[in-house]
């Protein structure tokens, strides 16, 4: 059960201090609670013998007060301490979780939804939170306040009446122990349900044109309608455990009051107790009902921290597929791009993506890559961006490795607009800022000039400033794509990589956009990703993927020459737009 104390021993080597004041200021307030029950039954026994006086009365009300202010007072301190120590506890696995998550390749989003990740993000770090606070403060008083009060009862008023009236706590101790296995089993299936229901939420959220498109919103609303049916009766069945724990304290409880007042009544008959301490006895074992009850309430909130921090573990434990080299190899600029028999396959695949890819490219010229769907082009992209490991054969920038090079310095270098543009739910301005933190209007203008968006931008009904909703759902595709290119254009990237990002704007747009690009992006490299030849026909080099491989590589005059897949192409979308036209 306290092996997530074990696991958490880092934060609180970190933070002993603020846990060890916590902890002794909470064992003070326990002592101070103690005295109170004391002095019910002193002023009893003085009552019953005739000898209490105005003056003891107001020396016990006096007493009575300052403990109150003083209880008052170190509840305050331990308080503070100990739930502020479990809410670091909560930002510090979130900000560990989030630097985790910003780190992973695609491999690991494979295999962890994102339902799943939020679900572990919050619902997780919630339950460990309540372990490193309430966990703490349900362990003292279990064991140290309960400790204290029996040692109280049996020391000042009767051993032999304290031990028979705390009989039902073994009993109590293995009830619980079963209690706590059957919901660490059943926390864990609520918890995956959970998140099944997140990544069926946001499949849903981000799909709903689809499904309305479809028409399939009743058939979304039932499967959503069975998944939360799920998640409520994993859910309903920890709180059927949960909910035992409560009445089983009260039945132990119960049966601990009615030894000590049976056999607490005898021994007040017998003249061995007073009735004073007979009144306090009964005072102290009604303080004992929390601390029992604790017990219940620390199995409880261990096993749910312990199973969430297996599931939060599991993933902060997945292993970083790029890595930074022990020690980079530090370049000014990337003067030029060299790929030398580079071959590449993905994850769980057994076929090569890429396979003996030669390329030689300076800095200023521009690559076009073009081929069948499927042919290797965005692969070839993600290799500079280096997102999967394993590529085998020499990939260099500037005569140096890329493996040698920092992932911050060789992304420091490049921009990139992906084929799925990927908008933030904030304002156009800040979108295209994420690319230039400190862009002024003016540039920003300067840069949607480039990306054609400034007659877009006129229409829209605050500007800058009009929010682009989830995703940009309040754009259209066309639109996405430019603001996803001024977001690229505003960081004036060495490299500049395009994947297949023209492929939403009509034939004019996208001729004023290249126009634009082959102006500003002199002296800077740039590799475009098309389907249309009229997109990339400028470029100094142009290589034709096929299946992974280059079947055709040079400039657009030398290509339409060979008379190959690139000429036929070329040829047919010039035929089509002509058909078009007229």
């Amino acid at each position: 059960m306290f092996k997530v104390f074990k696991k958490l021993d880092w934060f609180f080597k970190q933070y002993w201090k603020r846990y060890t004041f916590a902890i002794i200021a909470l064992i003070i307030a326990s002592i101070i609670d103690i005295i109170p029950p004391k002095l019910v039954g002193m002023a009893i026994d003085e009552i019953q013998y005739q000898t209490l006086t105005m003056d003891r009365i107001l020396e016990i009300i006096m007493i009575y007060g300052g403990l109150m202010v003083l209880s008052y007072i170190i509840s305050f301190l331990w308080d503070y301490n100990l739930f502020g120590g479990a809410a670091i506890m909560e930002k510090l696995m979130r900000s560990r979780l989030m630097t985790h998550f910003l780190k992973m390749t695609p491999t690991f989003y494979e295999k962890y939804r994102t339902g799943d990740l939020m679900a572990k993000a919050t619902n997780d770090l919630k339950a460990i939170s309540m372990t490193t606070g309430f966990g703490i403060l349900t362990l003292v008083d279990s064991s140290i306040f309960m400790l204290m009060i029996i040692v109280v009862m049996g020391w000042t008023i009767s051993w032999k009446l304290t031990l028979i009236s705390l009989i039902p706590l073994p009993i109590m101790a293995i009830v619980m122990h079963k209690y706590g296995d059957v919901i660490h089993e059943r926390f864990m299936k609520a918890q995956a349900a959970f998140s099944e229901m997140n990544n069926d939420v946001l499949e849903s959220i981000r799909g709903v044109r689809v499904i309305r498109a479809f028409v399939q919103e009743k058939n979304d609303e039932q499967r959503f309608n069975r998944m939360t049916e799920d998640v409520y009766q994993k859910n309903l069945e920890v709180a059927k455990v949960d909910a035992l724990f409560e009445p089983t304290m009260k039945i132990l409880v119960g049966i601990s009051y009615t030894i000590g007042l049976g056999y607490g009544g005898t021994l007040v008959f017998k003249n061995l107790i007073t009735l004073g301490e007979l009144v306090s006895f009964n005072i102290y074992l009604g303080m004992l009902i929390w601390p029992m009850f604790a017990v219940g309430e620390l199995i409880n909130v261990m096993q749910r921290g312990n199973a969430s921090l297996d599931r939060v573990n599991d993933t902060l434990s997945y292993p970083v597929d790029v890595k930074d080299p022990d020690i980079p190899v530090e370049i000014t600029s990337p003067d030029r791009i060299d790929f030398k028999n580079v071959s590449f396959s993905y994850p769980e695949t057994s076929s090569d993506q890429l396979e003996k890819i030669n390329l030689n490219v300076k800095r200023g010229q521009t690559v076009g890559i073009v081929g069948k769907t499927g042919a290797g082009k965005t692969t070839l992209l993600r290799q500079l961006l280096r997102e999967y490991p394993g590529h085998r054969g020499e990939m260099s920038i500037s005569g140096v490795s890329i493996n040698e090079l920092s992932l911050a310095t060789t992304r420091s270098w490049i921009a990139y607009v992906p084929q799925e543009q990927i908008l933030f739910s904030k304002t156009i301005r800040e979108n295209i800022q994420f690319g230039k933190v400190d862009a002024s209007d003016q540039q920003i203008y300067r840069v949607m000039e480039l990306a054609h968006f400034l007659d877009d931008i006129k229409v829209l009904p605050k500007g800058l400033d009009t929010k682009v909703g989830e995703s940009g759902v309040t754009l259209s595709g066309g639109q996405k794509q430019r603001v996803a290119l001024a977001r690229a254009f505003i960081k004036d990237p060495e490299i500049l990589l395009l994947d297949d990002a023209l492929s939403a704007v009509d034939g004019k747009t996208e001729s004023t956009i290249i126009a634009h690009l082959k102006n500003e992006r002199k002296g800077k490299t740039t590799f475009i990703t098309a389907h249309r030849m009229s997109a990339i026909q400028h470029a100094e080099i142009i290589i034709v993927l096929d299946d992974g491989k280059i079947i055709e590589q040079g400039t657009h005059e030398k290509l339409m020459d060979q008379d190959g897949w690139y000429a036929n192409q070329y040829n047919l979308q010039q035929l089509e737009e002509q058909e078009v036209i007229s």
